[in-house]
């Protein structure tokens, strides 16, 4: 199997060398991740400046860029023949419910899926995390059984890890995705001119976070498993849409 590696911690980050150490004594791997953190980068490309690309190692390199553009950039244009799967991570925190619209991991993943490939994105539930081997046992499981999944070439897997050793997990669950309460209004403070300045404010407390959501699977000590995909179109909804133009 032949794996593209990217992330948005950065090419240094130790969730993303955890990963690579433990999956090149088996596949064939390239890196290309941003230079620095881009958190929270969601799906941004850089489109008004070039992207350069530095060779970190073998296979190994850095972009300038958000993780959507170091994606673009190793599909589109370095690999000669594309990857069997795209893999993001291992993000330092949690990607669980409304997160995953900000969140730069899933973005790499996702860019990979629109590009035609599958795709996961890896998360551990700790901005400290402790336990990285875990989370690569995990990816490493499912990569075995990858070939099982019938849907697997139309669906972003966002995995979320318990920040645990491995013998206390307790299984894999496949899940939906959960809600938070609107996020924290930002926080206004000054710079050292006396200029208003505002930091953004903390996401909100859950708010659905019941049996079957990501967030209650990864409390309980279990691997949570959501298939996601790109199309956004609410589908239920298209009838009383069409119902309500009919007015207009």
């Amino acid at each position: 199997m032949n794996i593209l590696l990217s992330n948005d911690d950065g090419f240094i980050a130790p969730g993303l060398k955890a990963l690579h150490q433990r999956l090149s004594q088996q596949f064939e791997l390239m890196v290309v991740a941003p230079d620095r953190d881009r958190s929270a980068a969601s799906n941004s490309l850089t489109l008004d400046s070039p992207l350069r690309l530095i060779k970190r190692g073998d296979n190994f390199y850095s972009v300038n860029g958000t993780p959507t553009d170091c994606v673009h950039l190793a599909l589109t244009g370095i690999y000669n023949n594309a990857p069997d799967i795209v893999i993001s991570g291992i993000n330092a925190g949690a990607n669980m419910g409304d997160d995953v619209i900000y969140s730069g991991t899933v973005a790499a993943a996702m860019e990979g899926r629109s590009l035609g490939l599958p795709a996961m994105a890896v998360s551990l539930n700790s901005f400290q995390p402790q336990y990285f081997a875990t989370a690569v046992e995990a990816v490493v499981v499912l990569l075995r059984q990858l070939s099982d999944f019938g849907e697997k070439s139309d669906t972003i897997l966002n995995i979320n890890v318990p920040d645990i050793p491995w013998g206390e997990i307790k299984g894999f669950q496949a899940t939906r995705l959960g809600k938070r309460h609107k996020a924290e209004p930002v926080i206004k403070s000054e710079d050292p001119r006396g200029n208003d300045i505002y930091w953004v404010g903390p996401p909100g407390k859950k708010q659905e976070a019941g049996e079957g959501t990501d967030f209650y699977a990864v409390e309980q000590g279990y691997i949570s498993v959501t298939p996601l995909h790109i199309d956004l179109t609410r589908y239920q909804v298209i009838d009383a849409t069409e119902k309500w133009l009919q007015k207009v």
